[in-house]
């Protein structure tokens, strides 16, 4: 009898542990505003200043579009176009933004803490300010970066250069 009543309390209490999830899921601001634009073309498209924490721009055409001041959280930009692309002061911690293009984009003041960046094009991005900590990146790109890195990001207070463990 005494297992009987213990399984009883171990499937409401996971029961309870269920729904109190989903509740809590359904309801989180993240979930709220994360949207897909997988393979979209958005060329000159301006989400400056959104909230787009947790969305997929995965293999989209996002070349000369404003994400400045936006909070990018945990987005992927997997494969995407960025070309020229306005980051400036946007929050890009924790993305996935391996295979991305960033050729020629302006990332100046934009914190890329934690980001996944490994094969990622950053040639000629504009890296003024930007907090690369935590960031993995091949030992070429790092290079590129290191040459022109510079500023201290307002948010973080710390240097570009160190972020990117230039000597």
């Amino acid at each position: 009898m005494n297992n009987n009543i213990f399984s009883r309390l171990q499937a409401i209490s996971l029961a309870f542990l269920v729904g109190l999830w989903l509740i809590l899921t359904a309801i989180s601001p993240e979930s709220a505003w994360a949207e897909n634009y997988e393979k979209r073309t958005l060329i000159e498209a301006d989400f400056s200043g959104q909230v787009l924490t947790d969305s997929e721009f995965d293999f989209a055409n996002l070349r000369d579009s404003n994400f400045s001041h936006s909070d990018l959280r945990g987005v992927s930009l997997f494969g995407a176009k960025l070309q020229r692309t306005n980051f400036e002061g946007a929050d890009l911690r924790y993305a996935t933004l391996d295979t991305a293009r960033f050729n020629r984009a302006n990332l100046t003041n934009a914190i890329l803490e934690g980001a996944f960046a490994y094969n990622t094009d950053f040639s000629d991005a504009i890296i003024s300010g930007a907090d690369f900590t935590d960031v993995l990146l091949r030992r070429d790109m790092q290079d590129k970066l290191c040459a022109v890195a510079e500023g201290t990001n307002p948010v973080t207070g710390r240097q570009t250069r160190d972020t990117l463990y230039c000597d």
